[in-house]
């Protein structure tokens, strides 16, 4: 994801790439915060926090993708900064929309299950593209069957199916994304707007759509 993120930043005409922050580079996040004006973290559960705080203390805005963490944390440090943070579990446009377009079925058909599918290396399960939807289905009225169901194999990116079952019916929404290519227009649109967003925290890409 931080090579895409790299590219696509690269390959906006109303971007630039200041700098590149890894443990494999050898570089610490505190060592670009200077010539940055937003931070595009996609890194690990355990270390996310660590770098948004750093970007915020700086007064640098932070654009989460990393899941798996408890945000009530970031959403202090961002409220007690003079920068932005904004999160999104998911960045591709497609998930966000099966989203929206769930918590309208759940009005009408609030019993439903969600399927996540997720390459093997992702650490946390279940995703935190799923958690929001079932948050989102919620509270629109909706009942999320429990436990969501996580798949992780070799072979899948990231991949989200929501099953509405009603009286001798069911509804399916799928979404697939089968390039990591498919998050760079969200990220770059969160890049764009997260310098103006009217608060500090902001979780869910719908946000800017």
């Amino acid at each position: 994801m931080g090579e895409a993120v790299c590219a696509a930043v690269e390959g906006a005409d109303d971007a630039q790439l200041t700098g590149r922050a890894d443990p494999a580079l050898g570089v610490a996040i505190e060592e670009i915060l200077g010539d940055s004006d937003v931070i595009v973290d996609f890194t690990t559960p355990d270390t996310a926090l660590a770098n948004a705080k750093s970007c915020l203390e700086a007064g640098v805005h932070a654009v989460i993708g990393t899941t798996g963490f408890d945000l009530d944390e970031l959403r202090q440090a961002a409220e007690d900064s003079n920068a932005n943070c904004f999160v999104a579990p998911n960045f591709a446009i497609g998930a966000v929309l099966l989203m929206e377009a769930s918590q309208t079925i759940a009005r009408h058909m609030p019993e439903c299950e969600i399927v996540e599918l997720h390459h093997d290396r992702k650490l946390d399960a279940p995703s935190g593209t799923a958690k929001r939807t079932a948050e989102l289905i919620d509270a629109a009225g909706g009942h999320v069957h429990q436990p969501i169901h996580s798949v992780r194999l070799p072979g899948l990116v990231a991949h989200q199916e929501v099953i509405f079952g009603g009286a001798g019916q069911t509804l399916s929404l799928r979404h697939d994304s089968i390039d990591r290519g498919s998050f760079m227009p969200g990220v770059l649109l969160a890049v764009r707007r997260v310098g103006g967003l009217p608060d500090r925290f902001t979780v869910g890409l719908e946000k800017l759509l």
